[in-house]
């Protein structure tokens, strides 16, 4: 539950969407990392009972781009009347009145997680052909200018490294291989990227994927960086195997060309260098993470 003075600003964003709406319930989601995500349950006109999410972006996501909340509301509109498996977008507020931050409220998504390895391989081949299917989506057609693009934003990072690198991760080793060869020559044209397609953003129903959520790093680029990025994801929480068979069937929906996929491989394992023992609380499982992705860097080396 949130606070009574929280109760109080949500019944006004409720008010926002409907005008003889009722605020029934409030409760903070926790696990997210970018933003405030709260779920609000409510009672509206016609006697409905609704839920829906307010997110609200954190400090980072906000100094990174002040209209993040804009244009992921502008984003999942287009996608969801693309008929895209994305919550449907309901209020976008940037005029401080309530908070002082822009919030966006979505449509709340019933459904789980998969995390477990046991539970991988019935997701896996679904999972590849939602990938596909966002790459497949017309950016132009859509109007998604407004992305950022991820070549560009790639060649920031490594433009500025942090003071001190992470040894754990061979951060040095990442940067040094990738500056050697950047930037890579794109062979495919640009498509939509998720950003962060990984397990832990997809929800499942009946064994169906029925959303895929947290749309804050969308980017137009090359779909290998998706692709690189899941593979990493898909290896920490289900292995090899999985990952194997997530590339396979993403390459059969897929005829592009793949020869930078090592490129964008040694990307995903640069992002959480400096920042894996934040999300770990658990040492053994950081390790863990650590011997995979040595795994994984070593192969993309030997690749390039």
């Amino acid at each position: 539950m949130t606070t009574p003075l929280d109760n109080n600003l949500f019944a006004r964003v409720v008010k926002k969407i409907d005008p003889v709406g009722t605020l029934l319930d409030s409760r903070e989601l926790k696990g997210g990392v970018s933003a405030q995500v709260t779920v609000l349950e409510a009672r509206l006109a016609a006697g409905e009972m609704k839920k829906m999410i307010v997110r609200r972006h954190g400090a980072n996501d906000l100094r990174r781009n002040p209209q993040i909340a804009a244009d992921e509301f502008r984003l999942l509109r287009a996608l969801h009347n693309a008929g895209l498996a994305v919550p449907e977008p309901y209020y976008l507020d940037q005029s401080g009145e309530i908070f002082a931050t822009p919030y966006v409220v979505i449509e709340y998504v019933e459904g789980e997680t998969i995390l477990a390895p046991a539970q991988a391989p019935a997701p896996i081949p679904q999972m590849a052909a939602h990938l596909a299917s966002i790459h497949a989506l017309d950016a132009a057609r859509l109007n998604l200018s407004f992305l950022p693009d991820m070549q560009q934003i790639w060649s920031e990072r490594l433009q500025t490294p942090p003071a001190a690198l992470d040894v754990t991760l061979s951060e040095g080793r990442i940067r040094d291989a990738l500056n050697a060869i950047w930037p890579p020559l794109q062979h495919n044209p640009p498509a939509l990227l998720h950003g962060d397609f990984w397990p832990g953003n997809m929800l499942w129903q009946d064994g169906q994927l029925a959303a895929v959520v947290d749309w804050e790093d969308a980017a137009l680029g090359d779909p290998l960086a998706d692709l690189g990025n899941s593979r990493l994801e898909i290896l920490w929480a289900f292995g090899r195997e999985a990952m194997e068979e997530f590339t396979r069937c993403y390459q059969v929906l897929r005829t592009i060309d793949y020869s930078n996929l090592p490129v964008w491989d040694l990307c995903a394992a640069l992002r959480p260098a400096g920042q894996l023992s934040t999300w770990i609380a658990d040492p053994d499982k950081e390790r863990r993470l650590q011997a995979g992705h040595h795994w994984f860097i070593t192969r993309a080396l030997a690749r390039l």
